[in-house]
């Protein structure tokens, strides 16, 4: 049965257009936890746009689920979480224009640097993620430089034109869930998915946790929080 990780990014997202304190990401995380998620995602980005350093320490000591901490792999990012402590950190690509995450990693070609990076949180005692597109040489990659986890970034799937591309797409996924087991790396999925769409994808099986955010945010302003994450912690449970 797969977890659901809540992403509250876009509560904070909402509190810096005015650049006062609410709505607080702190509180959403708490709403969250209380309707059932699984655990808590943040992505401390470098130039800060939302999430805040004083946020990841203050929920560091209020989640009582897990914290999964998204960031670039940077030395700055690396050596916050160090002093932070999450239970998983997930690497991600990272462009100072882009509205949000817009693909997976290239770890192929960031293989060295990656290595590092892993390396030292590993030794601190966080599990590694890696947020890669369902591509087998980017699964290989995420083997060879020692990632626990991958996340599979489901955005093709999620932006699909048509049922046919849809298809395509998740085919794609069910067989990076396969190639991954096949080299014991732990599953992750995420990026695009809604109340509609996330059935298809959890139905394949394998994926052990479900990282939403806008979807549940979006839904959350028209029937609340509580009920918007009950609504997609049974859905990706039980699908």
């Amino acid at each position: 049965m797969a977890r659901l990780g809540v992403n509250i990014d876009h509560v904070a997202t909402l509190r810096q257009a005015r650049g006062g304190s609410e709505p607080d990401p702190v509180a959403a995380a708490a709403m969250a936890e209380l309707a059932g998620a699984d655990g808590i995602t943040i992505h401390l980005r470098e130039d800060r746009r939302h999430i805040q350093d004083r946020d990841l320490r203050i929920l560091r000591q209020t989640i009582q689920t897990r914290l999964n901490l998204e960031m670039a792999a940077t030395d700055e990012m690396v050596a916050i979480a160090l002093s932070v402590m999450p239970e998983a950190v997930t690497l991600v690509p990272e462009k100072r224009a882009e509205l949000t995450t817009e693909g997976g990693l290239d770890v192929r070609i960031h293989q060295e640097a990656l290595k590092v990076a892993i390396e030292k949180l590993q030794q601190g005692g966080i599990i590694v993620s890696l947020f890669i597109d369902p591509d087998p040489d980017q699964i290989k990659a995420a083997n060879k430089v020692g990632a626990d986890f991958i996340e599979i970034h489901t955005g093709a799937f999620s932006d699909a034109a048509d049922w046919i591309v849809e298809k395509q797409e998740l085919i794609k996924i069910e067989n990076a869930v396969k190639l991954a087991k096949k080299l014991d790396l732990g599953v992750n999925a995420g990026h695009g998915l809604n109340y509609v769409n996330v059935k298809k994808v959890a139905a394949i099986g394998g994926i052990e946790e479900f990282n939403i955010g806008h979807s549940i945010m979006s839904r959350a302003i028209l029937v609340g929080l509580d009920r918007a994450v009950r609504d997609m912690s049974e859905l990706v449970r039980y699908a």
